[in-house]
């Protein structure tokens, strides 16, 4: 069976593993309602969590990722089902009132220890969230509302990838070739934000973002139930329910970042435009004028002429398997962890490519397994994730339940005989990924319910983007980047070339991140919207972006990331910022230094989710980071490393 659950061996055997998940929450919510307050209380919730989340973690990746039409089918059905009984639990008086009790012994609250005390304030406040102090009638419309919501945001993700069509007379005879032809139409599934024709990337912008009445309806219809649940639970706005626990606690202080943080960009993003429309006129004197399918192509053309960053340069230094041992020799430095490959079992795997590896630490041994579905195939989404299949957890009997994750990217197969070559923005992909999948097996924490990623998303991206930072630095790229035909070891001067190119238009782009961050806000803020998602959207691109809004387009339909972060898309900026400030004040110095690589497990990995982040990162840090901080963290990372450049120049 998938994962070696024995019932997965077919997609039948997701409804037997829901009805068995279903039972054994039944038993439990029982066993807590009739046991009194005490750490045993704690306990027994997260297995309820856990006998949950088995079955609905497990198949929120095989709806997405699995070949086989069938099991995805399965799958999703199970999601719903599963789903639809925790936002019912979320609203059981009598299982609140058993956990109610605990937190207000005080005798008994201050015995647990502090991790016990986080989690029971935890599945706390899911109650409060889901309303579980109102009256029956609003209680059962919370929950409608919340499966509405799902329902709505499945919807919503499937809008946001299909294509549009278009009549292909409609376009110029010469470009039509760029796009799929399905009799008299042509599919337009995407941006083509590389093709060098400015005439391909506008007709792709303007039909791919051409608005949508059915797709339109969808996102108003989320946003609007959004709100509903907020305030019907007591919260101003859907931002405001959605920022609890979080680094950034309110929407305030993300208004705050946000604002402090354009006002920073603005001379260099400016900048960043100036030189983008010199390079367009350059290349096509007849329309100068910068527009938003521009931003992404022209950045691109400036970085490759100011450093000859040609990825096909690169490539043959970043195979596959240099990579992994790349990412296996710094764990082993930084942390005493070591990746082996396992042999799989019939069943256990959807696709042939997928490889298993053990996480093996040199004192602690086994931690757990990752899979590693790296490769393209039709039907798999063009995303790189990390999915948690199993989290781990103290088990009854004293042993550890060992945490599952799948790491998915979409690599090109390799040619015959070659090994798998990585362009460097696929290695920046793979360590990035893999700082999560490291999160997921060093949070060990005592409860499954706040393990390993299990944490606020404006945490949740700190150690996959402070991986980032490792695959940018020469030091570690020197000890696995080796060409894969002659041994030799990537120049310093070619590594140097990239990190700098990276700050090319910098500022441009983090300054479209700060769009979408704000955008994101303004929906999730107060209701009713006092204009048309399509009408803020122009106006807020105007004003934060710069570059102007294309008539009849409507990206956010197409913004699938409203699903998974409403309210919280700024996350990527400030776990970018925490990331740096990680990483220039603990490991810049060298990047291999062991007893740093273990104050990060100690004071950020190893909780997981069960302490505030915040005090995660002042304890990394020593000191508590404020809004500034945050913001000059993020702009500093912006300039040219002075060294590289004279040498380079």
């Amino acid at each position: 069976g998938l994962f070696g659950v024995p019932e997965l061996s077919c997609p039948e055997g997701f409804q037997e593993a829901q009805n068995k998940a279903l039972q054994e929450s039944e038993q439990l919510v029982q066993k807590a309602c009739s046991t009194p307050p005490g750490p045993e209380t704690v306990t027994i919730f997260d297995q309820l969590s856990d006998s949950l989340c088995r079955v609905a973690d497990l198949a929120d990746f095989v709806k997405v990722a699995h070949p086989d039409f069938a099991f995805r089918e399965a799958a999703e059905e199970a999601c719903r089902n599963i789903g639809t009984v925790v936002e019912k639990l979320n609203t059981d008086v009598e299982l609140c009132q058993s956990l109610r009790r605990l937190l207000a012994d005080e005798t008994v609250m201050s015995s647990l220890d502090p991790e016990t005390r986080r989690v029971a304030e935890l599945f706390m406040f899911d109650f409060e969230i889901s309303g579980i102090h109102l009256d029956e009638e609003k209680r059962k419309k919370a929950v409608d509302l919340n499966i509405r919501i799902l329902d709505l945001c499945n919807e919503f993700l499937i809008g946001t990838h299909i294509p549009n069509k278009i009549d292909k007379h409609v376009l110029p005879e010469h470009i039509r070739y760029n796009f799929t032809a399905e009799g008299n139409y042509l599919q337009v599934a995407g941006l083509h934000a590389d093709c060098p024709d400015d005439l391909v990337r506008e007709a792709a912008y303007k039909i791919f973002l051409h608005s949508n009445a059915q797709q339109l309806a969808r996102l108003e219809e989320l946003l609007a139930s959004r709100n509903s649940l907020a305030q019907l639970v007591g919260y101003d706005t859907f931002a405001h329910r959605a920022l609890q626990g979080t680094m950034a606690k309110n929407p305030e202080t993300v208004r705050q970042f946000l604002e402090k943080l354009s006002e920073q960009l603005s001379k260099r993003t400016q900048k960043d435009f100036e030189m983008m429309t010199k390079m367009k006129m350059k290349l096509n004197p007849h329309n100068s004028m910068l527009m938003p399918w521009d931003h992404p192509y022209y950045s691109g053309v400036l970085r490759a002429e100011r450093y000859n960053i040609d990825p096909g340069l690169y490539c043959p230094f970043f195979s596959l398997g240099a990579c992994m041992e790349g990412l296996n020799s710094l764990f082993s430095q930084l942390l005493g962890i070591s990746l082996y490959a396992e042999q799989t079992k019939r069943g256990e795997i959807w696709s042939e490519d997928v490889r298993k590896l053990a996480v093996v630490h040199e004192t602690e041994g086994l931690l757990g397994y990752i899979y590693c579905d790296f490769f393209q195939r039709p039907d798999k989404p063009h995303q790189d994730c990390h999915f948690t299949v199993r989290g781990g957890r103290l088990k009854e009997n004293g042993e550890y339940q060992l945490p599952v994750v799948v790491l998915m990217l979409s690599l090109p197969n390799s040619a015959r005989g070659a090994p798998t070559l990585l362009s460097p923005g696929m290695m920046e992909n793979l360590f990035h990924e893999m700082g999560h999948a490291m999160h997921s097996m060093l949070g060990r924490t005592r409860y499954q319910h706040v393990t390993g990623t299990r944490c606020p998303t404006d945490f949740a991206e700190v150690p996959s983007i402070l991986m980032e930072y490792f695959a940018n630095d020469y030091r570690v790229v020197n000890q696995f980047a080796r060409h894969y035909k002659t041994g030799e070891p990537l120049p310093k001067n070619m590594v140097s070339r990239l990190c700098e190119s990276k700050k090319v238009c910098a500022a441009a782009d983090m300054q479209l991140q700060v769009f979408y961050a704000v955008l994101d806000q303004i929906y999730h803020g107060k209701h009713p919207l006092k204009k048309s998602t399509t009408e803020i959207l122009k106006e807020t691109q105007e004003r934060v972006y710069g570059l102007p809004y294309v008539p009849n387009t409507a990206w956010q339909l197409r913004f699938s990331h409203l699903v998974g972060y409403g309210a919280k898309y700024y996350s990527y900026l400030m776990s970018r910022a925490v990331a740096c400030m990680v990483w220039k004040q603990c490991f810049a110095q060298n990047p291999f230094d062991r007893a740093m690589g273990e104050r990060y497990r100690r004071e950020m990995l190893a909780h997981g989710g069960g302490k505030e982040p915040m005090l995660m990162v002042q304890g990394m840090l020593q000191k508590s980071p404020s809004v500034e901080d945050f913001v000059d963290a993020l702009v500093s990372d912006l300039d040219h490393d002075f060294e590289t450049f004279i040498v380079d120049s």
